[in-house]
């Protein structure tokens, strides 16, 4: 697997209101949302592609196709997402994190914005996204 850079930085919040306050409001964080949708992001921020404020209903929905993170895996406190060269390398990367034993969260799929990314679980508790993004590719 060729990691090319890390794709995005995302904070996982249970709170987002608490959120919003401390990222936007008091650090004065550009970040947009989409209409009715509450994970705050933005593309403008230096030295990041993406930085995200994911609300962990959206993680868990994500990860396990529910709002309720399961209650026998450690409550994700982030999620960093690193980039391969294609959507193939997605599906190769996962397999091969597989055979050699990371328990995935979820194998290669393409998400409905474009992405297609596989997730696992780091033993800190992060949530890992191997991701081919064609957004942030030249």
């Amino acid at each position: 697997m060729e990691i090319e850079f890390i794709a995005s930085f995302a904070v996982i919040t249970p709170d987002v209101p608490a959120s919003r306050r401390l990222y936007v409001d008091t650090l004065g964080l550009p970040l947009q949302n989409a209409p009715g949708d509450d994970y705050a992001h933005s593309e403008a921020i230096g030295g990041s592609k993406h930085f995200g404020v994911w609300p962990l209903a959206q993680a868990a929905t994500a990860c396990f196709g529910a709002p309720e993170w399961p209650a026998d895996r450690p409550v994700p406190q982030a999620s960093v997402e690193f980039e391969v060269r294609d959507a193939d390398a997605v599906s190769a990367a996962a397999t091969e994190l597989a055979e050699r034993g990371v328990e995935l969260l979820h194998g290669a799929r393409l998400e409905p914005w474009g992405q297609t990314v596989a997730r696992f679980l780091s033993p800190e508790g992060v949530i890992v996204g191997i991701s081919y993004a064609p957004a942030l590719h030249d």
